[in-house]
């Protein structure tokens, strides 16, 4: 499966859209099986070129995501646009290619220390267990993106080296990942550190194969996207209705919202082809389906505006 590629004008961004697999997987409601198909087909029609659908892992380490293989089967895949699944090994890449998976990611971090206590494995052990699935996925045509956690800060060590992150990243590009998601996990980024760690990577990995990765902890998230919007980034991962958070990194809030992120690139005169009305209201309907509000500061002023 070829992915759209951007215009040559660099006035494109494509959205990663995360919720349904980084969002849902660290909410605490469990979503049934049914909503999570709808939310995937409602995310198609805002013109959305990618949504990370679910997550091939184990069902004991993530319940929420237990049904992966009867939502991938489900959901209206809509031509153009990619559905990429997480897996973190050999089994969950065959439980993902039984059900017609044609893209893939893979996942790490930059700190060995959050390594250990998310998946108890070093970084190199973790990069060991798939890269018989980065071996694979080239031989089937699969393309796998790469995910690079905690690369602006962890819960357990702290700092995370520049060195480091550039190292990891250079790595999994290098093991044949088309792309590399930059994340702050924890959310602790500002915009200059955030520009600065992009610009490190940026010197051994092509900006092309970059995207990142914010959390809104801290409220920067949007203020950070901007900055390495400015470095030249053209890819960014967000969550519909600021869904998710994560289990191993105690405070740590929900991805950027979709909405947010789609309002912020079309006010700076980019285009992203999401229709942001759709959009919102689609964050708003999951929201009901999680019993709270939306996550999206867009989503609750478009909502109070009709």
């Amino acid at each position: 499966m070829t992915l759209p590629s951007p215009p040559p004008d660099g006035d494109f961004v494509r959205i990663v859209e995360v919720g349904p697999r980084d969002g849902l997987q660290n909410e605490k409601t469990q979503v049934a099986t049914a909503d999570k198909v709808a939310l995937i087909d409602r995310l198609s029609r805002t013109g959305l070129l990618t949504i990370e659908a679910t997550s091939f892992v184990s069902p004991k380490w993530v319940p929420q995501l237990a049904d992966a293989a009867e939502v991938f089967s489900a959901i209206q895949r809509r031509p153009g646009t990619a559905y990429p699944v997480l897996v973190p090994n050999e089994t969950g890449y065959d439980r993902a290619r039984a059900v017609g998976v044609e893209e893939v990611a893979v996942f790490t971090a930059a700190s060995e220390a959050f390594n250990q206590k998310n998946i108890n494995a070093s970084i190199d052990a973790s990069i060991e267990r798939f890269r018989p699935v980065l071996a694979r996925a080239a031989a089937d045509g699969v393309k796998v993106r790469g995910y690079v956690s905690t690369v602006l800060g962890c819960p357990y060590q702290g700092e995370v080296p520049l060195a480091d992150v550039v190292r990891v990243a250079k790595r999994l590009h290098a093991l044949g990942c088309y792309e590399i998601s930059l994340g702050d996990t924890i959310g602790v980024g500002t915009p200059r550190k955030a520009a600065d760690m992009l610009k490190a990577v940026a010197a051994e990995v092509p900006m092309p194969a970059l995207a990142v990765h914010f959390h809104d902890t801290y409220g920067q998230a949007l203020a950070n996207l901007l900055a390495c919007l400015e470095v030249g980034v053209r890819v960014v991962d967000a969550a519909v209705s600021g869904a998710g958070g994560c289990p191993y990194a105690k405070g740590a809030s929900g991805n950027v919202a979709t909405e947010d992120v789609v309002y912020l690139l079309h006010g700076q005169g980019l285009r992203t082809g999401v229709d942001l009305d759709l959009l919102a209201e689609t964050g708003r309907w999951l929201a009901t389906r999680l019993g709270r509000e939306t996550g999206s500061r867009v989503g609750k002023a478009l909502a109070a505006a009709t």
